[in-house]
C-alpha cells in the first residue's frame, strides 16, 4: 500500500515578509534617470508664479528656470521638458518661431546650464502662442488646418534644434508631424536632434490645471485632432505612423487612464516608450494628500512604479525632482 504524502503549501507570502525580500525579488524599479521634469517658463514675470492647481509647481523666471534645471542635474534625473509661457499671443503663434521668444531662449539658457549632463526637450506645438489657444493654424472657418500647421512646426523645430534643444517633442498630433519635423531638422543640418513624438495623445478631461500653467486661451476643445479616450487600437496605429516617419521616442499621453494604451503600445515596438503622467494626475493626488486621506509619498511612489510596470520606459512627471530624491 502506497502511503499518500501531503503536497506541500505553497505559501507566496514568504517573500513579502521583510522589506529586504520584498525589495531583492521586486519586479519593477523606476530609476530617476527614467524621468522627465515638465517645466514651465513664463515671459513676464521677474519672480516664479505658483500655479494654483498644482500646488508646488510654478511659472518659472529665466534665472529660476536654470538654476531648476541645474539641481535636476544634480539629481540624476533622465531630462527635463521646457513649455514657454509668453506674454503676448497672436492669431500664428509668431512667438513660437521668434529666436528671441521665450521658449527658444530658455532652451539656450537650460542647455548653457547643464551642456549634455541631462536631456533638454522642449514642446514643439503652437497652443502656447496662439491667441486661439489651438495647436495649429486656423482656416477662415476656424478649424485646425493639418497642412499649414506643419510648415509652422517644422520651421519651429528649427528654431528650436538652432536653440541648441537635445529632443524635440511634437505634440499638437497633426497627421505627419513626425516625418515634417526630421525632414526639417535632417535639412537644416541637425541630425542629433531626437524627435520624442506625442505620438497616442488622448483628448482628455485631466488636462485642466495644465491649462492654467501656460495660460491657454483655448476656447472649446481639441477633439477634431487629439484621439478619442474609447480607442486603444487607434493609439497603437499613430504610434506605428510616427515611428516610420523617425519618431526616436514615442509616448502615451495621459498616462494613468490609459495603462492598457502604455502596455499596448510596449509590446508592438521596439522604440523606448515614454507616457506623460500629466496635471490632473498630479493635482488628484496632492488634493487628496491635502485634506489627508492618503499617504503622499507612498502615492507617489505607486503612481510611477504603475506606470513604468504598465511599459514605459520614460515618465514625464512633475514629481521627477522630488521622486528622485526618494529614490536615493
Amino acid at each position: 500500500m502506497t502511503e499518500h504524502v501531503e503536497a506541500p503549501v505553497v505559501r507566496p507570502r514568504r517573500l513579502r515578509t521583510t522589506a529586504a525580500l520584498r525589495r531583492m525579488v521586486a519586479e519593477t524599479e523606476v530609476r530617476p534617470r527614467q524621468l522627465v521634469l515638465p517645466m514651465f517658463v513664463r515671459e513676464d514675470i521677474d519672480e516664479p508664479q505658483p500655479i494654483s492647481s498644482m500646488p508646488g509647481v510654478v511659472q518659472h523666471t529665466r534665472s529660476t528656470l536654470k538654476a531648476a534645471v541645474a539641481e535636476a542635474a544634480e539629481l540624476g534625473i533622465g531630462g527635463v521638458m521646457l513649455f514657454g509661457v509668453p506674454a503676448t499671443k497672436d492669431a500664428t503663434g509668431s512667438g513660437a518661431l521668434d529666436p528671441d521668444g521665450i521658449l527658444n531662449v530658455a532652451i539656450t539658457d537650460a542647455v548653457s546650464e547643464v551642456g549634455d549632463a541631462l536631456t533638454v526637450m522642449s514642446d514643439l506645438c503652437l497652443d502656447e502662442f496662439t491667441d486661439h489657444g489651438h495647436c495649429g493654424l486656423l482656416t477662415a472657418d476656424g478649424r485646425v488646418d493639418n497642412d499649414a500647421t506643419l510648415a509652422a512646426y517644422a520651421e519651429m523645430g528649427r528654431a528650436h534644434a538652432a536653440a541648441g534643444v537635445h529632443m524635440v517633442g511634437p505634440s499638437g498630433m497633426m497627421d505627419g508631424q513626425v516625418g515634417v519635423v526630421r525632414s526639417a531638422l535632417d535639412d537644416a543640418g541637425h541630425t542629433d536632434v531626437a524627435i520624442l513624438a506625442y505620438s497616442a495623445k488622448y483628448a482628455s478631461a485631466f488636462y485642466g490645471p495644465f491649462r492654467e500653467a501656460v495660460g491657454s486661451s483655448l476656447q472649446g476643445d481639441r477633439r477634431t485632432y487629439q484621439q478619442d479616450s474609447a480607442n486603444a487600437l487607434e493609439g497603437v496605429r499613430e504610434v506605428l505612423l510616427d515611428i516610420e516617419q523617425g519618431a526616436d521616442i514615442v509616448m502615451v499621453k495621459p498616462a494613468l487612464a490609459y495603462l492598457d494604451v502604455i502596455r499596448q503600445v510596449r509590446d508592438a515596438v521596439d522604440v523606448p516608450v515614454a507616457a506623460y503622467n500629466i496635471s490632473g494626475e498630479y493635482s488628484m493626488v496632492e488634493a487628496a494628500a491635502a485634506h489627508g486621506w492618503i499617504d503622499r509619498e507612498a502615492a507617489i511612489l505607486e503612481t510611477l512604479g504603475s506606470i513604468h510596470r504598465a511599459g514605459a520606459d520614460v515618465i514625464l512627471t512633475y514629481w521627477a525632482a522630488e521622486a528622485a530624491r526618494l529614490l536615493r
